[in-house]
């Protein structure tokens, strides 16, 4: 945005020049650069497309990458780099036509064979990429990875250089949205073969998308520059994103209300009251296909039986947490899938439910007695695991006090960084209980079950194994039926909240803040902001 000293300076080049008979002020810029500040949530564990997991590495994969299709301001589907695409009849193969005037920051152009190779390369094991399940509707997808068949098998290749064939195992509803996620954006083929892992450093990573990384400094800002090369540069009105590493929320609001950010994710849900009277409609809390929960890990005692689990689970007051913790802007949850998915109704909820909070504990009381623990038994010590977050404290240390209260246990709290509390998780780190969070990927049900299965070695934290379970889950894949799949996959999430190897606390909702500068911000479930559809106001 352009100020008045800008003006006044300007004002006086161009009266300098005329004075002295300039015939040319071509090279003189006629705006000030256009630059958006984006606090984001922390500081993100990887920028590689293969090991992506967290939506605050999305939020920057996605200015710098562009995948075969998008999320629009709206939160909905729409052409990407591809500019358009073909189903077969019978729903398994797609052929996707990407743009002529794709190419990447480098200025080459955006092939077919990128997409194949990058899709070959999340699959291959050696590359052990933690989201490749994302991509197992592609034909031999999981067999590539977990079977060891030849990664050329994948059922994805390259037409022509601007024609890909994807042929799945089986109709995928959902999978135009699997294009749009993290996992499924491109690598530059000839930048990954030349750098290697590499690839992803300033000055060397080459992106498709309307932002190239300029800058990166870690746990302190992370600059992206307009990509001139981008099919759509000239629709592109913000020059520079600048993303902030802000763990700390209460510093976050601190420099939005400074004026230093332009938007921010996350805040603390006790500042909620506050910042509403203050800012108004700036402060947005959007409903989302998100759950937050904790996890047991099953291979450790006591938390391998089941009436352990069902105690602790039910000794949570979710009404408090909802209403207390967060002020109202979450719900509580008694489901592992949100409520809001397409086609599969009222999710499958715990059976406890429907009673009344005392009842939960009166009867969480008499498993932990049947299982040795509490007044009478075995004294009972808990360790609470979660990623540094105000909110994510108060919510422990609410549970801790619940379980001390219910059953006199002794409960210590210990916290981590997102991106390293994380990674603890998913390489199997041992825990007692731990906190995650899920954000839907693509509108469907499967995608919180999968992450349960025994197979699932990346985001089944609990190392939970229920063969029925499995086998309902693996039969839903092959159902084309969507009211009979629905019913496979209720009676799956009928068991999981059974059996209790997660315990889902809240609905979440996201948090943002975001400036009366900002132009063009839609709220939407799947939380989807990408810069090249925001503006900022004069």
């Amino acid at each position: 945005m352009r100020d008045a000293a800008t003006t006044n300076r300007w004002t006086r080049v161009l009266l300098g020049a005329a004075l002295l008979g300039a015939t040319s002020l071509a090279g003189m810029p006629a705006f000030a650069e256009t630059v958006l500040h984006r606090g984001n949530a922390g500081e993100p564990q990887t920028f590689d497309q293969a090991h992506t997991s967290i939506n605050i590495e999305e939020f920057v994969l996605k200015d710098l990458y562009e995948g075969l299709t998008v999320y629009d301001a709206a939160g909905k589907v729409v052409p990407g780099a591809a500019e358009s695409w073909t189903v077969s009849d019978d729903g398994t193969v797609y052929t996707f036509k990407i743009r002529d005037a794709a190419n990447w920051s480098d200025g080459t152009p955006v092939t077919a064979e990128d997409f194949a190779f990058s899709f070959r390369r999340v699959e291959n094991p050696a590359e052990a990429a933690n989201y490749a399940n994302i991509l197992y509707p592609i034909k031999n997808a999981e067999k590539v990875n977990k079977e060891g068949l030849p990664v050329d098998q994948l059922g994805v290749r390259a037409v022509d250089a601007k024609t890909l064939e994807v042929t799945l195992e089986r109709p995928t509803p959902f999978f135009l949205e699997l294009m749009a996620h993290q996992t499924a954006l491109p690598v530059s083929k000839a930048s990954v073969e030349k750098n290697g892992a590499d690839f992803v450093k300033p000055g060397k990573l080459v992106s498709n998308g309307a932002y190239q990384l300029a800058e990166h400094v870690a746990n302190d800002h992370l600059t992206a520059t307009k990509n001139p090369s981008y099919w759509d540069a000239a629709n592109v009105k913000i020059d520079k994103v600048i993303f902030y590493p802000l763990e700390d929320q209460a510093a976050a609001v601190r420099r939005y209300e400074a004026g230093e950010l332009d938007v921010n994710y996350n805040f603390s849900a006790d500042q909620l009251k506050r910042l509403r009277e203050q800012y108004g409609d700036e402060v947005r809390v959007s409903a989302a296909l998100a759950t937050y929960y904790y996890v047991f890990d099953t291979r450790a005692k006591p938390f391998d039986d089941v009436r352990v689990r069902r105690a602790l689970s039910m000794a949570i007051d979710r009404d408090f947490l909802a209403n207390e913790i967060y002020a109202g802007s979450q719900q509580p949850q008694y489901a592992f899938v949100p409520p809001g998915l397409p086609d599969y109704g009222e999710p499958s909820a715990a059976d406890y439910a429907a009673k009344d909070q005392l009842d939960r504990e009166d009867e969480a009381l008499a498993l932990m007695k049947e299982a040795g623990f509490g007044e009478g038994g075995a004294p009972l010590s808990i360790e609470i695991r979660y990623n540094t977050n105000p909110n994510h404290e108060r919510v422990a240390t609410a549970v801790a006090d619940m379980w001390k209260t219910t059953f006199g246990a002794n409960v210590s709290l210990v916290n981590l960084d997102v991106s390293s509390h994380y990674a603890y998780l998913q390489e199997g780190g041992a825990f007692q209980v731990a906190r995650a969070g899920w954000t839907a990927d693509y509108g469907d049900p499967e995608n919180f079950l999968a992450m349960n299965t025994t197979s699932n070695k990346t985001f089944n934290y609990a190392k939970w194994s229920d063969p029925e379970y499995d086998a309902l889950m693996a039969k839903s894949y092959d159902e084309k039926d969507p009211a009979a799949r629905a019913k496979l996959l209720h009676e799956a999430e009928t068991i999981l909240m059974r059996e209790q190897p997660v315990a889902p606390l809240l609905v979440n909702n996201d948090l943002w803040l975001v400036s009366k500068r900002v132009v063009g911000w839609q709220d939407n479930a799947n939380n989807q902001h990408l810069s090249r559809f925001l503006s900022i106001a004069e």
